[in-house]
């Protein structure tokens, strides 16, 4: 990315799998374990994370911009040098999608969630407020809300998330033969992958109160009209009755809405092609740019909150 003068903008993106799309790609603490015997990733991660933040800070020169996605542990590690802005991008906050339910995980997360909402800023001393982030990003309307619950202390001070859509590279989903890269390393991901090959001739079916939801998205984009719950991310995303189906998490309601398309496999075409539509018109290279002026944006050091804009669908 270029600014308007001569000179460029140097970012770096910390993200603790990246492996998909055009970036340049330099990997730190290969050698660091993912898990240990599939336990601990939270730890693991956790120590992953600061391994490649201590060495973009003594390997690398200074960066403009850091965007730091979903671990905010390395954001104080960023902010050590006076002059980069960093951005974080918080999927969701970890410690509500980790479990507490007995007493050995609720010892195991406590040093966890201590770490997450101190290097997220809500308990830090006013002080220190510039160990936090320059700009907090989340992923829907419905993330920002748990957000600002979850982290009082910041909104208490303010301190309000900017909302920014993640985008989908519509030409992966191109006719006849759609498919997405798939990470095989993750367990989750093959196993979601034989759940979404059994709805293949269906339509995609998300879950409740997904924080934002990216397989709606990707379904759409690959001409496929969507049944989602009717909250969560998805409400955001799909348009009832144009899209897709928005229903209540019930039996009756998700088969009502099969039903249909089942009897008009026309309508099920008209709404794959609006989705597909949809999709390139508001999740695809708008994003894009309007991530581009952000961080043009916190580079130059304007006003922030003008940042939290949201566009409607």
């Amino acid at each position: 990315m270029e600014k308007k003068g001569s000179s460029s903008l140097n970012i770096a993106l910390i993200h603790l799998d990246l492996g998909i799309g055009t970036f340049q790609v330099i990997v730190y603490g290969a050698f660091l374990p993912r898990h240990i015997f599939y336990h601990l990733d939270a730890v693991c991660a956790y120590l992953r994370c600061i391994f490649v933040a201590v060495c973009v800070m003594f390997i690398w020169p200074s960066f403009d911009v850091v965007l730091a996605d979903q671990v905010s542990v390395v954001i104080p590690f960023m902010k050590l040098k006076k002059s980069t802005k960093v951005v974080f991008y918080c999927h969701f906050p970890d410690l509500l999608l980790a479990q507490h339910t007995t007493i050995l995980r609720q010892i195991y997360r406590k040093p966890i969630d201590f770490i997450e909402d101190v290097t997220t800023g809500t308990s830090l001393d006013p002080g220190f407020v510039s160990c936090m982030a320059d700009l907090i990003l989340v992923n829907s309307r419905f993330t920002a809300s748990t957000f600002v619950g979850t982290f009082k202390h910041l909104h208490a001070r303010g301190i309000k998330p900017a909302m920014l859509y993640p985008a989908v590279n519509v030409e992966q989903f191109d006719k006849p033969h759609a498919f997405k890269w798939l990470d095989k390393r993750l367990r989750e991901n093959v196993e979601y992958l034989e759940e979404l090959k059994s709805l293949a001739d269906r339509k995609v079916v998300s879950h409740k109160d997904e924080h934002f939801g990216i397989v709606p998205l990707e379904a759409m984009a690959a001409y496929k009209p969507v049944i989602a719950c009717n909250s969560g991310g998805p409400v955001e995303t799909i348009k009832n009755g144009m899209t897709g189906f928005l229903c209540g998490p019930s039996p009756q309601e998700f088969s009502s809405a099969m039903e249909k398309f089942i009897r008009d496999p026309q309508m099920a075409e008209r709404m794959g092609s609006e989705a597909r539509q949809h999709v390139v018109e508001s999740f695809s290279t708008y994003i894009g740019q309007h991530l581009n002026q952000i961080l043009l944006d916190i580079a130059r050091g304007k006003d922030l909150p003008r940042l939290s804009q949201e566009r409607t669908i």
